[in-house]
């Protein structure tokens, strides 16, 4: 296998509409406008949003509307789900919200499909009722959405109107190996959520490119990994401004979430040492730079993941320090 180069790489974008301290959630939406768009310049390849629910922090719970909305604002960038965590939703829903996305924006809509809730227990009960369980269905429910948006299903009793014959593409979102069997035995492409989950990251894809079959729509592996990324001029300022990053991950392990905070000089007197040393494992595939640094990083992480596409979420309470960083990140992979 040739090794991958930095340059030719496809690089994209994961949005997770970041509400940010002292902003409303109005604001965060018209930064996610302004980022695909940015985007969308700079040649990122993709721009995906993440179901979550009753998180104060992430304001992208009706994903698959707000998909609509930055296809709108955009022309070319394609724009998915990062992705859809189908047990909280029926096959048949999903297929219809997706067919009517990609009639509306031909060749531009990506499916990605998660297995989570997107959220705590509490409110996955909310979400699914006396479907609470129906995460064991996610294999037959990944079929039944193939079946739903192909060109074969026109004679069933239940028909997705928009959606049959659409063939949205579908990807298999996974944070543990699981997922990746799952994506391997499809012959489906395959991204990983290395950014908050790194533990399983070089088991998960080994098993998925190990077992991969070849399918009607994916004939070798295709392995997308998402990493955090926060880039600046120099390496002092991006490392300042990953402090609202480490904060926000603070709030996942100590369990009191907030919004997105502004940066410190310093996480000292913050986070107790082990606070820190869960933030920092958590983090393992976040890289904090300028641009000679983050090109050394990413080549190191190229080399060793030989990924065939980088996705880049980047948790930065400034929104032009956000683009620029976004900017760089572009300058380094083209």
């Amino acid at each position: 296998m040739s090794e991958k180069k930095l340059s030719g790489l496809p690089y994209s974008v994961l949005d997770l509409a970041g509400v940010i301290e002292g902003h409303t959630i109005a604001d965060t939406f018209n930064n996610s406008v302004s980022l695909a768009q940015h985007a969308e310049k700079l040649g990122y390849n993709r721009y995906w949003l993440a179901e979550h629910h009753n998180m104060i922090s992430v304001a992208s719970s009706a994903t698959s509307v707000l998909i609509g909305h930055i296809a709108g604002h955009t022309k070319t960038i394609r724009v998915g789900s990062g992705g859809i965590m189908l047990p909280n939703h029926t096959p048949l829903i999903i297929a219809e919200q997706f067919g009517t996305l990609a009639t509306i924006y031909p060749n531009r809509i990506d499916l990605g499909l998660g297995r989570a809730p997107g959220t705590d227990q509490l409110t996955a009960f909310e979400i699914r009722g006396e479907r609470f369980h129906s995460s064991q269905n996610f294999p037959q429910d990944v079929r039944k959405l193939q079946q739903y948006l192909g060109d074969d299903n026109y004679d069933s009793r239940v028909r997705a109107i928009p959606g049959e014959g659409t063939n949205v593409p579908i990807w298999i979102l996974g944070s543990s190996t699981e997922s990746a069997h799952l994506a391997a035995s499809y012959g489906l492409p395959y991204a990983f959520a290395s950014h908050f989950a790194p533990t399983h990251f070089f088991e998960a894809i080994q098993i998925y490119r190990q077992n991969f079959r070849p399918s009607e729509v994916l004939q070798k592996p295709y392995v997308l990994s998402c990493v955090n990324v926060v880039a600046a001029d120099t390496d002092e300022e991006a490392e300042r401004l990953s402090t609202s990053l480490k904060m926000l991950f603070m709030g996942i392990v100590t369990n009191k979430r907030r919004l997105l905070q502004p940066p410190v000089d310093s996480m000292e007197g913050i986070w107790s040492d082990i606070e820190e040393a869960a933030v920092e494992q958590m983090l393992d595939f976040t890289f904090i730079a300028g641009p000679e640094k983050l090109k050394e990083q990413l080549q190191s992480f190229l080399k060793h993941t030989q990924v065939d596409e980088l996705m880049v979420t980047s948790h930065i309470y400034d929104h032009q320090a956000r683009l620029r960083s976004y900017e760089i990140v572009a300058e380094v992979l083209r």
